[in-house]
């Protein structure tokens, strides 16, 4: 027996016979001071949306404002975790900055301060030293600082402190150091590991509960390629998600499971427009290549022909014109305008 809380209405009780566990992840956020009140994150669609915006409101806040301290604080972002997420969304919002200062009358990229702040001796570790180091090498040609080795002590008033002793004012802070499984686990009753998933066999079960399956970020399923777990990625997780399915289906025929085997088919990372690394079986590619490749993985991984379309349309219009710098506040408050027309009206 489940209790359900919907948004709307009262909690109801309801009976079921098999039972899918699937909630993925959040954030992994560490008690550094100033974390919660400065920081965004860079898991869903809403904060990628929220952090373009911020970027480039920052940009209009500098080029509104003589004030050099302001400036240099709107100006000044900070990105902590170097791995796919923190140079991914660092990478690619530098390309967009850099495009944008076109439409500013002062507001130049040499004017911006970009930091990347890895508590590891590297970025992008699972991609090989060889793809690493390049992928640090094209972030430092642009004049992004990257700082290794290093973490981020406080946040406290836009202050950012780092442990190598660095020090500065920014409005904006971007935290990808990671995800943990959704804290919703600990409520339903099942059984968690230390770092809190789900344990399941090689079936996507769940171990001692009958009737119960778990796949994704939330669940700690074994790698029988590897020997140890499954990673939370992507890639995994579609994978998992079809077995679980097509066991699912079985159980109830009564037909025997088929274990769970997934080998990783390489790894892919965005360094902006045109650039990238990738590490696929046989192939280490850099730059447009890599990038080319990126993309057209992940446009197969989109469901529906019809999306499909849209997008590749999108983007081979996109090959011929200046990127668009407009910001989408809409899309995440709709209701504002409005809101705000009342607060005129009263």
């Amino acid at each position: 027996m489940a209790t359900v809380a919907p948004t709307d209405g009262r909690p109801w009780e309801l009976r079921f016979d098999q039972l899918v566990v699937a909630l993925g992840s959040v954030a992994r956020v560490l008690p550094v001071p100033g974390l919660a009140e400065r920081a965004i994150g860079f898991k869903t669609v809403t904060e990628a949306i929220a952090l373009r915006n911020q970027v480039l409101s920052r940009m209009d806040a500098a080029e509104s404002t003589p004030d050099p301290d302001v400036r240099r604080r709107a100006l000044t972002f900070l990105f902590v975790g170097g791995g796919y997420a923190g140079v991914e969304a660092l990478a690619e919002l530098e390309d967009l900055a850099r495009d944008a200062c076109r439409y500013y009358r002062t507001v130049r990229r040499e004017d911006m301060r970009w930091v990347l702040v890895e508590a590891a001796s590297t970025i992008l570790p699972e991609i090989g030293p060889g793809l690493a180091a390049y992928a640090l090498e094209r972030l430092r040609r642009r004049a992004i600082e990257v700082y290794l080795d290093t973490r981020l002590e406080s946040a406290e008033g836009g202050r950012m402190q780092l442990s190598n002793g660095e020090r500065f004012d920014a409005d904006t802070l971007v935290w990808t150091t990671g995800v943990r499984p959704h804290p919703m686990l600990a409520r339903l009753g099942l059984p968690l590991d230390d770092r809190g998933r789900v344990p399941v066999d090689d079936r996507l079960r769940v171990v001692g509960v009958e009737g119960a399956w778990a796949s994704g970020d939330c669940a700690a399923v074994p790698d029988l390629a590897t020997g140890g777990l499954s990673p939370p990625t992507a890639q995994h997780a579609l994978r998992q998600a079809r077995r679980l399915s097509k066991n699912l289906v079985a159980t109830l025929r009564g037909r025997p499971l088929r274990p769970f085997r997934y080998r990783n088919l390489g790894q892919l990372v965005s360094l902006g427009r045109y650039k990238g690394v990738a590490r696929v079986p046989g192939l280490r590619l850099r730059g447009f290549p890599a990038w080319f490749l990126h993309r057209t993985y992940h446009v197969v991984r989109v469901p529906t022909l019809n999306r499909k379309v849209r997008i590749i349309l999108d983007w081979t219009v996109a090959l011929f014109f200046r990127r668009d710098v407009v910001q989408l506040g809409s899309l995440q408050q709709p209701r504002a305008p409005f809101i705000q027309a009342t607060e005129h009206d009263s």
